[in-house]
């Protein structure tokens, strides 16, 4: 079976938290700004990879963290007004 590389990366989850979910913790409000930079660093680099479709399928992947957590932020704004 092979591993899925993009989505659940076997180094990226340890002693029980997936390393995304600490950074968000630690980060607090600027998470939104790591994920726009780490987006930034997918696609400055995907044509120098071995991978390149690997590399984008990440910046996506990244993307998609953000567009869910601005839809989160619209919904609850929504919900106040």
């Amino acid at each position: 079976m092979k591993r899925d590389m993009v989505n659940q990366p076997p180094h990226y989850n340890q002693d029980k938290i997936e390393c995304i979910d600490a950074i968000e913790s630690a980060t607090n409000s600027g998470f939104e700004y790591y994920l726009q930079g780490v987006v930034i660093k997918y696609l400055w680099r995907y044509r120098y990879k071995n991978n390149a479709v690997e590399d984008l399928r990440k910046a996506e992947w990244y993307l998609q963290k953000l567009i869910e957590i601005k839809l989160e932020q619209e919904l609850k704004g929504k919900e106040g007004a």
